[in-house]
């Protein structure tokens, strides 16, 4: 049976409602979000209790929820464990909303790029021109920005202009880190190291003693040593000490993250906790350089 219209705004507003209010939803509220009398509302829920889309709760904390077959009509998949996708409506996190589905509808178009995106949750407060973000998603960390063109509140659905999308690939830090990793002895001078970086075009290395990873240097560090009037010091004397590591095992996603919160340009990667390789932002850079 096809739903009518109203039907499918009662059954988006029940399940956007359980959702956010984790319990059963009164008649009452849904007439509220949708602007409809209580009464339409309830004699509506009874044709849908009947197609067996939506269960009465009893008792004074009773209302409705929605059933599977409700998220069947609507083509949401639902899931057991699942992930939110957040919706950004200009900059500010839409509570209680994720993106169910992304669709790209004009890729074929030289001049354009539009989608949809299918939610659960409120989409009534986009207007044109909203800026919105979708993402990151789970598995590929894609992120879509764009501007809105227009709503399709029958699908819960926002049509909008992508103006940008990125994704990072989603095999661990392990299978993009430098190995061996170029390193430069301790007890090297700062002319010996500035030589290593230039060979190799690099702008900084792993700093070994005795074969252990013991600092990092950079041409940042041997700059400020020569402005310091200091041009014979030795690598161990202006190296950073302290080591940021990562875990092999890490998405590459959540190691960018740690590039901007810690101001560095590269990090130690380990495997089984010992220091097995490097990895830089030039190096991720690279990893993208395919688009």
């Amino acid at each position: 049976m096809e739903l009518t219209p109203i039907q499918k705004d009662i059954i988006i507003t029940l399940i956007n409602l359980q959702r956010q209010k984790d319990r059963a939803i009164k008649g009452e509220e849904i007439a509220e979000v949708i602007q409809r009398n209580p009464g339409t509302v309830r004699n509506q829920m009874q044709l849908l209790k009947a197609l067996g889309l939506v269960e009465g709760v009893p008792g004074p904390k009773g209302g409705y929820k929605p059933t599977g077959g409700a998220y069947d009509s609507l083509r949401i998949q639902q899931l057991k464990n699942e992930s939110v996708v957040p919706l950004y409506k200009n900059n500010v996190i839409v509570n209680g909303a994720t993106a169910a589905e992304i669709s790209f509808t004009t890729v074929r178009n030289p001049d354009a790029c539009n989608g949809i995106i299918r939610v659960i949750g409120n989409t009534k407060d986009f207007v044109m021109d909203d800026k919105i973000q979708v993402g990151p998603t789970p598995v590929n960390r894609l992120i879509v920005r764009g501007e809105v063109t227009g709503r399709d509140d029958t699908n819960n659905a926002i049509l909008f202009n992508i103006t940008e999308m990125i994704s990072l690939p989603k095999k661990h830090v392990k299978h993009y880190m430098k190995y061996p990793p170029l390193l430069v002895n301790s007890n090297a001078s700062i002319q010996e190291a500035t030589r290593l970086f230039i060979r190799n075009n690099v702008h900084g290395t792993p700093v070994e003693d005795k074969g252990k990873i013991v600092g990092i240097i950079t041409y940042t560090d041997i700059a400020h040593a020569i402005a310091q009037g200091k041009p014979n010091v030795k690598v161990k004397d202006i190296m950073t000490k302290e080591l940021i590591t990562v875990d092999g095992d890490m998405q590459l996603y959540d190691v960018v993250k740690l590039f901007h919160k810690y101001n560095v340009g590269r990090l130690i990667v380990t495997i089984n906790g010992v220091p097995k390789g490097t990895l830089s932002k030039t190096d991720v850079l690279n990893e993208l350089a395919v688009y």
